[in-house]
């Protein structure tokens, strides 16, 4: 998985609540500015992943379960 569909599965996520990706982060207590496409890339270019704490947030804002979340990530192939 990149880092792209990670923040895609964030999008897809506050659509199936009906949220914004700024409401969303402000129902769970975050910068409404969390999850802004401007703040996922860094200013040396570098791809700036969501932390751990923003998800743990708005799974526990929207009483969510991180095996319900994870079904809003793409299909990953496992490298051996």
């Amino acid at each position: 998985m990149n880092c792209n569909a990670l923040w895609e599965s964030i999008e897809k996520f506050a659509e199936s609540k009906n949220l914004s990706c700024s409401a969303l982060a402000k129902l769970s207590g975050l910068d409404k500015t969390t999850f802004n496409k401007s703040k996922r890339i860094t200013s040396t270019g570098k791809e700036h992943w969501p932390s751990t704490y923003s998800i743990y947030k708005i799974l526990q804002a929207t009483n969510t379960t991180l095996q319900d979340f994870i079904k809003f990530l793409p299909p990953c192939d496992i490298v051996q």
